[in-house]
């Protein structure tokens, strides 16, 4: 039997299983994809602390869903969403390389022409699943940059281990990490 961490997001419980990602270390897996309710319930928490913002940006794919409900909620037309692979409608795309916690490998991250064409000048939220080391949001970042995008603000659902410290993110719940001895 997995252990279980309980957390509870916007009124809603989870019980996520605590997860071995490295001989010395483990993580409570929190999964949004397919998880209406808990979507549903953070979205308006994060809407309610954002600053105004012109454009939302996501990384591929877990926080897909949460965008999706952020910018539905705020009205917008459209989100923009960073793709993990080049694919060939993209001509001459920005690309920005990361190591993610639960990959644990090298990935890259991608905005086509016409997204970064579309971010140029607009105050940018980045929004995220969870933040843990924060390498995917500096891709993000280092992409929205280079695409001349202004970030305004970077949230998450849930702040895991050190990132529940930082003060530049805006987040739900913290999240431990799982040392192991």
């Amino acid at each position: 039997m997995k252990d279980i961490y309980t957390i509870e997001v916007a009124g809603v419980k989870r019980e996520l299983p605590i997860i071995k990602i490295s001989n010395n270390l483990s993580i409570a897996s929190f999964v949004i994809l397919g998880d209406t309710e808990i979507v549903c319930a953070a979205a308006p928490e994060i809407v309610k602390r954002l600053p105004e913002v012109d454009i939302l940006v996501t990384a591929e794919a877990k926080g897909i869903p949460l965008i999706f409900e952020i910018s539905r909620l705020l009205k917008m037309k459209k989100y923009i969403v960073a793709r993990k692979s080049i694919k060939p409608y993209m001509d001459s795309p920005l690309v920005d390389e990361v190591v993610s916690i639960t990959t644990q490998k090298k990935q890259i991250l991608v905005l086509d022409e016409q997204d970064a064409a579309f971010i140029k000048g607009k105050r940018v939220a980045i929004i995220d699943d969870v933040i843990s080391t924060g390498e995917s949001i500096q891709g993000i970042e280092r992409l929205v940059e280079s695409a001349g995008g202004i970030i305004t603000a970077k949230a998450a659902i849930l702040a895991e281990g050190d990132a529940a410290k930082r003060d530049d993110i805006i987040f739900l719940e913290p999240l431990p990490l799982f040392a192991e001895q």
